[in-house]
């Protein structure tokens, strides 16, 4: 009956009543826990309640329960009552959990009183079953509310009733209600905590000492941090994890760093001293020290270790979640059946940004998603119920800042950070439920931030009287501290001792850290990415990336056989004898058999390929292919699986509908996979607008800040076909303003040719940096935008095309330069005209800008050749200002463009064709 929220108190007996006559009428009609009830129980005289009834019958206790209270009727009320009080706790006990240290009340809740089900003070001594508590024996009510209040509502409340897996929400009832949600703990380990917590507590005591007023952001009134990690990170060593990845703000990043990853507290004070030598050092380069990263060998205390990696952040707090888990992805499928492949992710978040910032849904939504799956996360939520000045009612509109969780079928632990034991049994369970379900678990940490935003703030300014609070506070530890002296586990003596032998360390590396003789570490690049190379584009040389064309016929007649029992699509059909048509030499080929075999080569010669996007499998237009579904039965076939036998692995993936997070974690993979072509692809171009602070924050500055590398690939379909305003930039003109210091690649390519080359020099080269290709629309059928399997087996990438249409140099008068699609129009109209004074020429490469290759294709040509810039895109967008900049005002001698607008392109085709006749006409117009 508590299934159908049917109990019997005085408010619902007329709905008792109801069904009553509703079962005598049609028993089918009644759901079956009733059914059973009316039909099977007895009445106290050993006869079933239906036996000899008529429709004004009315079971005794049923309309007056105390009346009957003997019988076994009102015993089945009454428990029923008790049930669902039971799953009230389940529901609603952490809405009383006592889970702020600042101790400020909360709203009561009439729906854990048992008066709310009609039970009285009476019924507290009444036995009752407990085996809905999982327990065999009856218990007093009293009893069975002690187990509920100690479970629900003490310093950890639980939210784990939306999910709808009953096997999950058995196995952390059995867990929680069992040990009435406490772990014991030994005395080494409850000295551990103190130990984490003294040493986290006695360092921002010594930053303050010691650097009054700098930033540091400061962990105090969330010490609890640091021992829940050392946890988490000891307990994973028990389960033979060999990878631990963190991501968090900049936070306690400080304390994190010296205290969990191990990063020596020498280094981190020769940062806050900021030398002049150590500027030299770094020229200018670096970020602050609260976003830096760091990787180590943690190592527990009987020997286990695991690989621990921080990673970098920028200050747009969240943005780091999707990266981290990418990384691990990456490590996953890297140590594939080794230790090393059992990883696990820890990502720390703040309250208000966990609420506010999209990135976070966008990345709980890939948790059980097959291309992004890390085996579960574990989200920490430091919770210091304030983001900067804003409290929690302007920040969110719901109870929690967790509510976003509640989108996966997860638990979702609040804990009271004043309590460290019970942030170890929160810690230890929700590993275990990681481990049994391998799904996300959030662990929203309450605590309090003792300063302002940052040091120099002054948070009683908007907070008054929390602030006030705040100052009346004494330190977790010290709590900690009194709570063990209670049991007699450690003296006083014992307790000072660490906060003094942690405080003369802290001294030591100080006056280490301000020796002469210090020499700030060299900046190491080993493992996996010491083959690779970052810095300019020109200290490392050009590769070939042709292959033989036999072998490129081979391959292509590959990727054209199917299974005999496999029935494609008769269009697929057609596209595959078309494509077998190209492997014999009688077609050319065209743009999507140029990239797959650009694919496949890859993967015979052992490099991975991941490739992630919305719709990516098939393509946005069509072209692609990738994974082909039989016509009949909808069963899939992925052809890059079955290239050959001992070929690499081969990962191609529809996204979700979201950039930022799968861009993020395709970035992420790529920082930990550079043997990997780690590609993404945008739905459109415009679409890579929504990632942007990705972009901006690590693809194109990581390494000037962190120094750290990356091979991945953006493809960005761009062209300007009359599709209005978002389908037709890229935004070109963003990544070149980001261009600098040789930090990326951009490219907006014309031939099949030019992508097969592209693809394969971003793998064969050893030169690492993020590869953005403006990819076509209409060009991936164009008639003329094809190549031949000896453009494949030749030479390699050009970052610059002849015209391959002037052959007499000496007749050219004007040299064209463009990039991109407009070519084509470009060369059509030329036909037409029969301008054989005119050359087109192609920067299949925008930057680093070909100089040199430019110069050379313009010296073939008369010295006194006008040279004009031509772009389809306005003239305050596309790569035109940036072009004339980088070579230097006396290059062109003219520019041709559409106006500059807010837009990128008109809604109207009829407008675009008259825009785009316009660049043409001026094109080749001598007069313009």
């Amino acid at each position: 009956m508590t299934e159908h929220g049917s109990g019997l108190t005085p408010q619902n007996l007329p709905f008792a009543e109801a069904l009553w006559a509703q079962f005598l009428r049609d028993p089918d009609s009644v759901p079956e826990d009733w059914r059973r009830f009316f039909a099977n129980e007895s009445n106290g005289d050993g006869a079933p309640m239906t036996a000899g009834r008529g429709p004004s019958f009315k079971p005794p206790g049923l309309f007056s329960p105390r009346g009957g209270a003997e019988t076994g009727f009102s015993n089945r009320v009454l428990q029923d009552r008790v049930d669902q009080l039971v799953r009230s706790y389940r529901v609603r006990g952490h809405m009383v959990a006592r889970l702020d240290p600042l101790r400020r009340a909360r709203e009561p809740q009439p729906e854990l009183e048992p008066s709310f089900y009609g039970l009285t003070e009476s019924d507290l001594d009444r036995q009752f079953s407990s085996s809905t508590l999982g327990r065999s024996k009856a218990l007093k009510l009293r009893q069975i509310l002690k187990i509920l209040r100690n479970t629900y509502c003490r310093y950890i409340g639980v939210q784990y009733m939306h999910i709808d897996d009953p096997k999950v929400k058995k196995w952390l009832q059995t867990r929680m209600e069992s040990s009435q949600n406490r772990i014991t703990l030994e005395r080494a380990q409850q000295l551990r905590i103190l130990k984490k917590l003294t040493d986290a507590v006695v360092l921002e005591e010594f930053i303050q000492r010691k650097y009054v007023g700098a930033k540091s952001f400061s962990l105090e009134g969330a010490e609890t941090l640091i021992p829940l990690l050392d946890l988490a990170i000891s307990k994973a060593c028990d389960m033979q994890v060999g990878e631990v990845i963190l991501g968090m703000a900049h936070r306690g990043r400080l304390n994190v760093l010296a205290n969990v990853v191990g990063k020596s507290p020498r280094f981190i004070f020769r940062e806050f001293d900021d030398t002049a030598s150590d500027a030299e050092l770094f020229r200018g380069r670096g970020d602050v020290k609260y976003h830096l990263g760091y990787n180590n060998e943690w190592k527990s205390d009987d020997g286990k270790s695991v690989h621990i990696s921080l990673c970098f952040n920028p200050s747009h707090l969240e943005f780091v979640n999707p990266v981290a888990l990418g990384r691990l992805r990456a490590k996953i499928d890297r140590f594939a059946g080794h230790p090393r492949g059992n990883g696990l992710s820890i990502i720390i978040h703040g309250d208000a940004s966990f609420a506010g910032e999209g990135i976070v849904p966008e990345t709980l939504n890939l948790s059980q998603l097959p291309g992004y799956t890390v085996g579960g996360t574990i989200h920490v939520i430091v919770n210091n119920q304030i983001g900067f000045t804003t409290g929690p009612q302007e920040a969110r509109s719901g109870n929690y800042a967790t509510d976003v969780a509640k989108m996966l079928q997860i638990p979702i632990f609040h804990v009271n950070g004043e309590h460290p034991e019970a942030v170890a049994q929160v810690i230890d369970l929700a590993l275990d439920f990681r481990k049994e379900f391998q799904r996300d678990v959030v662990i929203d940490m309450y605590c309090y931030r003792r300063r302002g935003h940052n040091e120099g703030d002054e948070p009683a300014f908007t907070h008054p009287r929390m602030y006030k609070t705040i100052r009346e506070k004494k330190p977790v530890r010290e709590s900690y501290v009194e709570y063990l002296l209670e049991l007699g586990g450690i003296s006083q003596a014992e307790a000072d001792a660490l906060a003094e032998e942690t405080r003369e360390r802290l001294e030591k590396e100080l006056s280490t850290a301000r020796s002469k003789k210090f020499t700030p570490p060299p900046r190491r690049k080993g493992g996996i990415w010491a083959p690779y190379k970052g810095g300019k584009d020109g200290t490392v040389a050009e590769t070939k990336t042709g292959l033989p064309k036999e072998q490129l016929q081979g391959l292509l007649a590959r990727l054209t056989s199917l299974p005999d029992d496999f029935h494609p699509h008769p269009k697929i059909a057609r596209m595959l004898r078309q494509r077998r048509e190209m492997a014999d030499g009688e077609r050319p080929l065209d743009w999507a058999a140029a990239e797959a075999l650009a694919f496949a080569s890859l993967l015979v010669e052992g490099t991975r390929v991941r490739f992630t996007g919305q719709d990516c499998e098939r393509g946005t237009f069509s072209h692609r292919h990738a994974v082909l579904h039989d016509h009949e039965d909808g069963h899939e076939y992925r052809i890059f699986r079955h290239v050959a036998d001992n070929q690499a692995p081969v990962e191609i993936y529809n996204s979700p509908l979201s950039e930022a997070a799968v861009l993020g974690f395709e970035y992420g993979y790529s920082l930990d996979y550079p043997d990997a072509l780690v590609l993404w692809e945008a739905q459109f171009g415009d679409f890579v607008n929504a990632a942007q602070v990705i972009i901006d924050q690590f693809l194109v500055s990581a390494e000037d800040k962190w120094r750290r590398l990356s091979g991945l690939v953006m493809l960005l379909p761009h062209g300007f076909e009359g599709m209005g305003p978002e389908h037709s930039s890229a935004r070109l003109e963003r990544f070149l303003t980001l261009a600098a210091e040789d930090n990326i690649q951009v490219m907006n390519l014309t031939t099949p040719a030019s992508i097969f080359h592209a693809l394969r020099r971003q793998v064969v080269r050893p030169w690492r940096k993020p590869l953005i290709i403006m990819t076509p629309k209409s060009l991936l059928r164009h008639p003329e935008a094809t190549s031949s399997l000896d453009d494949l087996a030749e030479n390699g990438f050009l970052k610059v095309l002849d015209d391959p249409a002037s052959e007499d140099a000496a007749k050219v008068r004007r040299i064209l330069v463009c990039t991109g699609k407009v070519y084509y129009d470009l060369a059509e109209r030329k036909r037409e005209l029969g301008a054989d004074d005119v050359a087109i020429l192609r920067m299949e490469q925008i930057y680093p800008v070909p100089r040199a290759e430019l110069e050379a294709a313009v010296q073939r040509y008369p010295g006194k050749t006008e040279i004009v810039w031509v772009q389809e895109e306005p003239e305050n967008m596309g790569a035109w200002r940036f072009i004339h900049y980088e070579l230097g005002g006396k290059f062109f001698d003219n520019s041709i463009t559409r106006n500059s607008s807010a837009s990128p392109a008109t809604g109207s085709a009829s407008a675009h064709r008259l825009e785009q006749e316009e660049i043409l006409r001026r094109a080749f117009d001598r007069e313009d």
